[in-house]
C-alpha cells in the first residue's frame, strides 16, 4: 500500500503538522528533525500528495522553466538542473518554448500562468532580459528567477562573469601567438552576445592587439551560424588563425567547416568555444572552451526561487565561477 503523511509521522517520531511543515520547507524546523522526516519518507518511499497539497496550501507546487535558445544541449543541461532542484523540494516541472521573436510571446506567458497556475517562472536568455515580459510579470505579480541575465544587480537567479571569462580565453589564445582572432557572436536577442563579444575585445586589449571589425561577423548560437560565420572568415584574403565561437554549438560549426576544407585543428586553424556542454568532448579535436556550469545554474536560479516562495531564506542572485577547459582545438599560431 501507498505510504500516508501519518506513517511518515509515526517512523519519524514527530506530528503530522511537522511532517508537513517539512515537506512545505516551512521556517523554524530544526535541522535534526527535517533530516529524520526526510530519511523517514525515502525508507518508505513517501511521495506527498501533490493535489491535496495544493489545496491545502493554496499554491500548485509547481514552477515552470521557459526557454527560446537554439542550443539544445544547453537547454537539456538546464533543465536537469532545475528538475534536480524541484525533485529536492517535491515540486513538479512544466517546460515550455517561448519563441521570443514571435509577437504575442508575452500574450502565449499569461495563458501558461492562467492554465497551469505556476508558483514562480525559471527565466532562460534571451527571455531573462525581455523588458515587455519582465513587467508583466511584476504586473501580475508572478515569481520569477533568471538565468545569465545581462542585468544582474537585481532580481533572484544565477549567473556568471561571462566578459572575465571571454577576456581570459581569448588572452590565452593570442598568448599562443595568435594575432588574428576571429569571432562569430551570438544572437542579438541575447545578452550573452553582448558580454562575450565585450570579453573577446577584452582579451584582444590585454594581449595588445588592436580589434579589427572585418574579424567579427554575426552568428545566433547555432551549429549552422558558425558554418557560415567560418566561410566567411575563412574566405577572407587574410583569415583569422583562430576563432573564437560564441558558443559550442557555434565553434561545432567552425570545426566542421575546417575539415572540410582540408584544414587541420589546431595546426592550421585553432578553434574555442564556450559553456563546456557535452558534444564539446564528444568531438575531435576536443574543444577548448568555458565550462559554464549550466546544470548548476539551473539547479541554483530554480532553488532561489523556491526559496522566495517559501518565504523563509533569502533568495538572492547567486554568481558561480567559471574554468578554461584548455583542449586539443587550440595550440601556437602556424608557422610560414
Amino acid at each position: 500500500m501507498r505510504a500516508r503523511i501519518e506513517d511518515v509521522a509515526a517512523a519519524a517520531g514527530v506530528s503530522i503538522k511537522t511532517v508537513s511543515r517539512v515537506f512545505n520547507r516551512e521556517p523554524n524546523v530544526r535541522e535534526e528533525t527535517r533530516l529524520k522526516v526526510e530519511e523517514a519518507a525515502r525508507q518508505l518511499k513517501y511521495r506527498p500528495n501533490s493535489s491535496a497539497r495544493s489545496l491545502a496550501g493554496r499554491r500548485s507546487y509547481l514552477i515552470s522553466l521557459l526557454y527560446d535558445n537554439p542550443s539544445p544541449n544547453y537547454v537539456m543541461e538546464v533543465i536537469e538542473g532545475v528538475l534536480a532542484a524541484c525533485e529536492q523540494a517535491h515540486y513538479g516541472l512544466t517546460l515550455r518554448p517561448i519563441d521570443f521573436s514571435r509577437r504575442g510571446h508575452v500574450e502565449s506567458v499569461e495563458t501558461l500562468i492562467a492554465q497551469y497556475r505556476p508558483d514562480g517562472l525559471v527565466l532562460t536568455p534571451p527571455l531573462t532580459d525581455d523588458g515587455p515580459l519582465l513587467r508583466r510579470l511584476r504586473e501580475m505579480d508572478v515569481r520569477y528567477a533568471t538565468i545569465s541575465a545581462k542585468r544582474d544587480n537585481a532580481g533572484i537567479g544565477a549567473t556568471l562573469d561571462e566578459r572575465a571569462a571571454v577576456a581570459d580565453m581569448t588572452a590565452h589564445v593570442a598568448s599562443l601567438g595568435h594575432r588574428r582572432i576571429g569571432h562569430i557572436t551570438g544572437h542579438r536577442s541575447h545578452g550573452a552576445r553582448v558580454w562575450r563579444l565585450a570579453g573577446y575585445l577584452d582579451g584582444l586589449r590585454r594581449s595588445g592587439i588592436e580589434a579589427d571589425p572585418e574579424l567579427v561577423v554575426e552568428g545566433e548560437f547555432s551549429f549552422e551560424s558558425g558554418i557560415a560565420g567560418a566561410r566567411r572568415l575563412l574566405d577572407m584574403d587574410d583569415p583569422p588563425t583562430a576563432i573564437f565561437g560564441a558558443n559550442d554549438d557555434t565553434a561545432c560549426g567552425v570545426l566542421y567547416e575546417a575539415a572540410a576544407r582540408g584544414l587541420k585543428v589546431p595546426e592550421h586553424l585553432s578553434v574555442f568555444g564556450f559553456d563546456d556542454t557535452p558534444m564539446s568532448r564528444q568531438v575531435w579535436p576536443s574543444l577548448s572552451t568555458v565550462r559554464q556550469p549550466s546544470r548548476e545554474m539551473g539547479r541554483i536560479a530554480a532553488q532561489q526561487l523556491l526559496n522566495a516562495i517559501a518565504g523563509h531564506d533569502p533568495a538572492r542572485m547567486v554568481r558561480v565561477p567559471y574554468q578554461l577547459q584548455i583542449r586539443h582545438s587550440t595550440g601556437p599560431v602556424p608557422q610560414g
